[in-house]
């Protein structure tokens, strides 16, 4: 599925490692498969 409203976002390094990190934070609280998934908001133009 393709959004254009909320195309995926562009991580640096570091904030990346921090969404990896708290994935497996509630994949060992939840026993669930958890993926995160970073998008942004685009500016709607008018």
């Amino acid at each position: 599925m393709t959004n254009n409203a909320f195309p995926v976002a562009t991580l640096r390094e570091q904030s990346l490692k921090k969404l990896q990190q708290l994935e497996k934070t509630l994949r060992e609280e939840t026993g669930e498969e958890i993926v995160l998934i970073a998008y942004h908001r685009k500016e709607e133009t008018k």
